[in-house]
């Protein structure tokens, strides 16, 4: 069993933006900066045969590149947030090849997330935190409010196997898939 995930690997001026903004963030843990992207689509836990087939059907889905930047800072959990995260300009072309590959994994027979896709790059994890700490956090997010990067282009996205370890989740590259 492998277990996977399809996104988008970000470009250096990306990431060196979204360190900055993680050092800035009170965050009570973050999430590691060599680990950044954005996910399109998570596989969860899979057969060898069954990724195999997803792989085909990845490899011939096409869109043409296209440009994308992040815009915009959160927090998840509402009253208790649990996750804060870099979110994406509103990109109809990301939404179209998110969808397309939503579509390729379930043709393969993998059984994705129904919720609504979200696209963001997660900046940390944690249990809520108390009360006075939420208050800081949600001030700095507000701070962040003029957050943005540079645009870049998406020509590729990568199908990534993520194992659990000690120290966190590590990814490695499976297969890459030019746009």
């Amino acid at each position: 069993m492998i277990r996977a995930f399809l996104a988008l690997p970000l470009p250096d001026t990306v990431l060196s933006a979204l360190r900055v903004q993680q050092f800035l963030l009170p965050l009570p843990k973050k999430t590691d900066p060599d680990s950044f992207h954005l996910t399109l689509v998570f596989l969860g836990e899979q057969p060898e045969p069954v990724l195999e087939a997803a792989h085909e059907r990845f490899s011939e889905t096409r869109v043409p590149p296209f440009p994308l930047s992040l815009n915009s800072l959160g927090l998840f959990g509402g009253p208790k947030p649990r996750a804060a995260w870099a979110g994406v300009a509103p990109s109809e072309p990301l939404t179209r090849l998110q969808a397309k590959l939503d579509h390729a994994a379930r043709s393969a027979g993998i059984v994705t997330e129904s919720r609504r896709f979200h696209p963001h790059v997660t900046l940390g994890r944690f249990q809520p935190p108390g009360l006075e700490d939420i208050f800081r956090l949600e001030r700095a997010i507000a701070a962040g409010s003029t957050f943005t990067t540079p645009a870049w282009q998406v020509d590729h996205y990568v199908l990534y196997e993520s194992r659990q370890t000690k120290q966190g989740s590590v990814y490695s590259e499976l297969a890459r898939y030019d746009l």
